[in-house]
């Protein structure tokens, strides 16, 4: 089995304009901000590293399935909902870590709400020791939130369609 190192860098994103990427650029700091601010006036642990992660989605891939809402807010929900079950099942933090990712992984999947930045809710609930409660409504309304500006980010022209709407075929005729 041969090994090419160029195949290691080879990039597969097309070209992008300029003018899109400083749009994705502002949006992204928009984003960020508000939920920086939201941050300072709830007294909430929002500006979490996984939001980072998710604009660079929302803003520069909005095409991209991960980036759509329901994979969004909802792939951020299993993985809290889990990373709560995997502290309150396994006393060690490593361990509890680890199982939390992986099932979040499995069941982001099998719901296909895969955002992979959500993966890593289990790591910033232990790490962060934030309680149930507080986890449940910082990736809640840092979700919300985030998708909210990029729906309106991207009515902005050059306009993105999102979230991406699929077109219904319309019914067989009889």
């Amino acid at each position: 089995m041969r090994h090419h190192v160029k195949h290691y860098f080879r990039r597969h994103e097309p070209k992008g304009h300029a003018h899109l990427h400083l749009k994705s650029c502002i949006g992204a700091i928009l984003a960020m901000a508000a939920v920086g601010s939201l941050a300072t006036v709830t007294h909430l642990p929002l500006l979490i590293a996984p939001f980072g992660a998710s604009a660079v989605l929302l803003f520069g891939q909005p095409k991209s399935p991960l980036a759509q809402p329901a994979n969004v807010v909802g792939g951020y929900l299993v993985a809290a909902l889990l990373a709560l079950a995997a502290t309150s099942l396994f006393p060690g933090l490593w361990l509890a870590g680890a199982v939390g990712v992986g099932l979040a992984i499995a069941l982001m999947l099998l719901l296909r709400v895969t955002h992979p930045p959500a993966g890593a809710v289990p790591l910033v609930a232990i790490a962060g020791q934030m309680n149930g409660v507080v986890l449940m409504e910082v990736v809640m309304i840092g979700s919300v939130l985030l998708v909210a500006i990029a729906t309106l980010h991207h009515l902005i022209p050059p306009r993105q369609q999102y979230p991406i709407r699929i077109e219904e075929s319309p019914a067989p005729v009889e």
